[in-house]
């Protein structure tokens, strides 16, 4: 089964199961079909490190359908732009399309309640910040895709930010790379630094920079392809921003 067949398995968990319902009832179909093919795992060798980078991979893609919906709700209306930036940002199988639909309407009906879901997820992903990131990414992708990041989605994206652990100027680093046009934006909020910060210490931001937003990293834990390809675009930023540091400190 595709992992889109064990994301939708969570859809009738969501509507009975409350705010956690739909992640678990995703890891749940996604249990049963380890169960089924255990034996198969242990006579071809295959570890637990699949199963679970599998397992997370299904949470983290459920969870960024439910806060996607909720967030372009979050101004009262979810325009067509917001829908079809969704739709180019994930590939949903065709057999799929009907059911991935019906969580996003189902979680799209009001913009309340996506608290649990960015904790849980939070939980989850607590030692990988690249991670959580990324799902920011995926959420700033969307807030922008009518023209406009209404106030309320922008509290939104706040919000979740704070509960995913990044600090207040964690968030406007963020801000400015997805936000900003790229020649407007400041390189050194996009690195995390100050302009009195030294050559040394912006140096070492930016290779932790590096480190932790590598697609190869994300595609060692098990993200959706879809997010590999908004880390490159995020490390075109990253080293954009670093150049033009290095430009204006004669480095």
């Amino acid at each position: 089964m595709s992992i889109w067949g064990k994301v939708v398995g969570g859809v009738a968990g969501f509507a009975m199961g409350g705010p956690l319902g739909a992640l678990i009832g995703g890891i749940a179909g996604h249990m049963y079909d380890q169960k089924k093919a255990g034996d198969e795992a242990l006579l071809s060798g295959v570890g637990g490190a699949d199963a679970q980078n599998e397992a997370r991979q299904v949470a983290f893609t459920q969870a960024v359908i439910v806060l996607a919906a909720k967030m372009a709700k979050s101004d009262g209306a979810v325009s067509k732009d917001e829908i079809l930036a969704f739709r180019r940002m994930f590939h949903v199988p065709p057999e799929d399309e009907a059911a991935v639909g019906k969580l996003f309407n189902e979680a799209r009906k009001d913009a309340t309640g996506y608290e649990p879901y960015a904790e849980q997820i939070a939980m989850m992903f607590t030692r990988e910040p690249a991670v959580l990131e990324e799902l920011l990414a995926a959420l700033f992708h969307i807030a922008k895709a009518d023209g406009a990041v209404h106030p309320g989605e922008m509290e939104f994206l706040r919000r979740t930010a704070l509960i995913f652990g990044f600090t207040p100027q964690g968030f406007e680093r963020l801000k400015a790379m997805h936000l900003d046009e790229p020649k407007k934006a400041d390189p050194y909020e996009i690195l995390g630094v100050k302009r009195t910060d030294s050559d040394a210490d912006i140096k070492q931001a930016y290779r932790q920079l590096i480190r932790e937003n590598h697609p190869d990293k994300l595609m060692a834990d098990g993200m959706p392809q879809e997010f590999i390809d908004l880390a490159n675009d995020k490390m075109a930023a990253i080293n954009a921003a670093y150049d033009q540091v290095k430009k204006e400190r004669k480095l």
